[in-house]
């Protein structure tokens, strides 16, 4: 078992996808969704880029790995693919690749695209160089209701830009359970950057 930590730049509810009961990792992060395996822990913590350093936002066990093409095919999903008038939770979805014939990988219009819509070629290489996707049904996430970690467990949160293995497994290992055992699983916070289109809709 190994535990994964990094931090987010932005929480706009597309990576992770919190939504439809199951948490997804299907964008960004690349080497975490390449290396990580079922049993496996992911930890996500603000930045100093949110003002939030050591904030948890989001805990996930990884309970389920796709390949994009399994992902984007599966019934089960299709609530996670995106739809531009179906309210934030479905303009946010992640499930947003596929195959061609021809075997190449197509970016349909989402939070990853260009803003006319059209595929985002930078984004469509680093996301699909991290080969699978990743699924939760065993996790916590927190968004707006995020909170300072613990000094106790701050070790748990990733001190490096990119992803950081924890070394310490007997501390991640408690800090699950000390989430286990003071928040209700599931959704507990709406994304953070939500707070942009009511900043929108109120200046119209």
């Amino acid at each position: 078992m190994k535990y994964y930590a990094y931090k987010m730049g932005h929480d706009y509810g597309f990576a992770p996808n919190p939504f439809g009961g199951t948490c997804t990792l299907a964008t960004c992060k690349p080497k975490i969704r390449m290396g990580a395996n079922i049993g496996d822990w992911i930890i996500g913590t603000g930045s100093k880029k949110m003002g939030l350093k050591d904030h948890l936002i989001h805990i996930m066990e990884i309970t389920e790995k796709l390949t994009f093409q399994e992902y984007w095919s599966s019934t089960k999903f299709e609530f996670k693919k995106p739809l531009y008038n179906g309210g934030l939770v479905r303009l946010y979805g992640d499930n947003i690749y596929y195959e061609s014939k021809d075997g190449r990988f197509k970016q349909v219009q989402s939070f990853h695209s260009n803003q006319d819509g059209s595929t985002h070629n930078g984004h469509l290489t680093k996301d699909t160089n991290g080969k699978f996707v990743l699924l939760s049904t065993n996790f916590w996430y927190f968004g707006d209701k995020n909170f300072l970690v613990p000094k106790k467990y701050q070790q748990v949160c990733s001190k490096v830009r990119d992803t950081q293995i924890i070394k310490d497994q007997a501390l991640a290992l408690e800090f699950v359970d000390w989430i286990k055992q003071n928040y209700p699983l599931g959704i507990n916070g709406f994304p953070i950057n939500w707070r942009e289109h009511r900043q929108l809709k109120f200046s119209l």
